[in-house]
């Protein structure tokens, strides 16, 4: 019967997220106050119950998370108004000229970047206010615009180091783990998004909607040093960063994966030389203030559901929740590496809308019971929450990130759904094959 009770409770909570009647985080919290009085916990006390263990102890679970979140979002508060992205959208367009591919590719890689360092809108706004109107411009359909961008933060959600930390504390394994998955998920989701702009541009040709022409500047002569002074005045009237200051999303990941070093210290490390590439000397401190406070209404929402998280993760992993889910969660997950695949292949859409297998929502407390009962180590669930993120970080229309760029590219978000789902749906199988092969054989 308590089975059946934090069962009812799980599908109400679902409930809640779909319909929208409470915001993500407010369900989870509610859910996971519900979970530990039904598991049997007390009300009040030091050791198991839901004030000292699901709130108090929940609530800060994935604070290396949410700092990691802020630094994130300072970074790319940073890239925005220094013109770091926006510079580097425009260099890949001059260089595609009126090539569709090449310049949809090059956007691609833009929000590879942009998706390494933050997630969610704010990458998506990062590659996409000028690298979707780009693309619409040369002849790519709105539709693979938006999910161009998608595809391709979602490429670079493996080597995000938010994303590191955020698994690497819910899952409950160490960052190396996280780390070691998620450079061999990279070159899968690399080619899944090529394959996506690649296939789906020939499918649907080009549509040229409108024309930018470019002028050619006005004279040519004056004293030797004349043109380059004129580039250098056209780049600070668009607001261009300077060369050098372009492989700033770069900095942390070489910091973190070629010097090993700490997630928080190498973000930091990427805010600072941004400061330094891209920001005038007496400008400097105001930007930084700036930027950071900015980042805070950014920050603030994956935060806010970061502490609900690790609220229902601490709920979930109470005693009396672990003996009553455990036997009912390994009679429905296969041992056979084989019906793995196949089974999780089959549930990848209930990661979508909300879902049960959304990593940042009820996704977690699934992954806490498959751990906690010893169903699958915990590596293999990294696998199988990662392979998700594929799916729900692209093609869920409820999703910030899809929302902005269907919306800002003048699609529905369903839409850009029902155009990425096939190549997600591979890519998320792919990434349980790579978990089987790890993990599992």
């Amino acid at each position: 019967m308590t089975a059946l009770g934090i069962l009812l409770a799980m599908a109400v909570g679902v409930g809640l997220m779909l319909t929208r009647r409470l915001p993500t985080a407010f369900a989870l919290v509610l859910l996971s106050v519900a979970i530990a009085l039904i598991a049997g916990a007390p009300l009040t006390g030091d050791d198991g119950s839901v004030v000292g263990t699901v709130i108090e102890e929940g609530a800060p679970r994935l604070a290396a998370t949410m700092i990691a979140i802020l630094l994130g979002c300072w970074l790319g508060t940073l890239m925005s108004e220094a013109g770091i992205a926006s510079t580097l959208v425009r260099k890949i367009v001059e260089f595609g000229g009126e090539r569709p591919s090449v310049v949809a590719v090059g956007v691609f890689l833009v929000a590879i970047l942009c998706g390494s360092i933050t997630g969610s809108a704010p990458a998506a706004m990062l590659a996409g206010v000028v690298g979707i109107p780009a693309m619409i411009a040369v002849g790519v359909t709105p539709t693979v615009a938006a999910g161009t961008v998608l595809v391709g933060i979602a490429a670079g959600l493996p080597l995000e180091l938010i994303n590191w930390q955020f698994l690497s504390d819910a899952i409950g394994v160490p960052v190396a783990t996280v780390q070691h998955f998620q450079l061999r998920m990279f070159p899968i989701a690399l080619v899944g998004g090529l394959a996506y702009i690649l296939i789906e541009m020939r499918r649907k040709g080009t549509r040229h909607t409108w024309a930018v022409r470019v002028p050619a500047a006005a004279g040519g002569g004056g004293r030797p040093g004349g043109r380059r002074e004129r580039a250098a005045e056209r780049r600070r009237r668009r607001g261009d960063a300077p060369w050098y200051a372009l492989v700033t999303p770069l900095v942390p990941i070489v910091l973190a994966l070629g010097l090993e070093i700490p997630i928080v210290p190498a973000l930091l490390a990427g805010v600072v030389f941004a400061l330094v590439t891209a920001v005038p000397w007496r400008d400097m401190t105001a930007t930084a203030l700036r930027t950071l406070y900015r980042s805070f209404d950014v920050a603030a929402p994956p935060i806010v559901l970061f502490i609900a998280i690790g609220m229902l993760l601490a709920a979930v992993n109470l005693p009396g929740a672990v003996a009553a889910l455990s036997p009912v969660v390994t009679a429905i997950s296969p041992s056979n590496p084989v019906l793995f695949v196949l089974l999780f292949a089959l549930l990848v859409p209930l990661s979508l809308y909300r879902g049960p297998m959304n990593i940042f929502g009820l996704g977690a407390g699934v992954a806490g019971v498959l751990i906690s009962g010893g169903i699958y180590p915990a590596p293999a669930v990294l696998g199988l929450m990662a392979s998700y993120g594929q799916v729900l970080g692209v093609s869920d229309p409820t999703s910030t990130q899809t929302v902005w760029s269907a919306q800002y590219a003048g699609v529905r978000p369903e839409r850009s759904m029902l155009s990425t789902i096939p190549y997600t749906w591979a890519i998320a199988i792919a990434g349980l094959v790579l978990t089987v092969v790890l993990y599992l054989l």
